[in-house]
């Protein structure tokens, strides 16, 4: 059986757990980088503790969900729709706020 000092801590690990991972939390203001659109100001969005990401610019919003460390699926947001992108993209070694998709040789980056 567990006490309820145990359910109590365990309680408030969780709530700590979720202000620290708290995907959407808040976008921050960052330079980024998309092959379709070059570089642009725009607002970055952490949407889970995998590393996922959403970018919003003028006009545009890039949404990257980590699939699994280092790969990543990319949609682009079209008014009401989000559009799948094709391939795989991996997070560069070089430039880890930068992904590359080498099939359609598209880069989409966060700094």
């Amino acid at each position: 059986m567990v006490s309820n000092k145990a359910l109590k801590r365990a309680g408030g690990l969780a709530a700590l757990a979720l202000v620290v991972f708290a995907p959407g939390a808040e976008a921050k203001p960052a330079k980024c980088f998309a092959s379709d659109d070059g570089y642009f100001d725009c607002d970055f969005e952490m949407t889970d503790a995998a590393g996922s990401f959403t970018i919003e610019g003028p006009g545009v919003t890039y949404i990257l969900i980590v699939d699994s460390p280092g790969y990543a699926s990319g949609f682009v947001n079209l008014g009401n729709r989000n559009i799948p992108l094709a391939g795989t993209y991996v997070r560069e070694r070089d430039d880890p706020a930068c992904w590359a998709n080498a099939e359609t040789e598209t880069k989409i980056c966060a700094w």
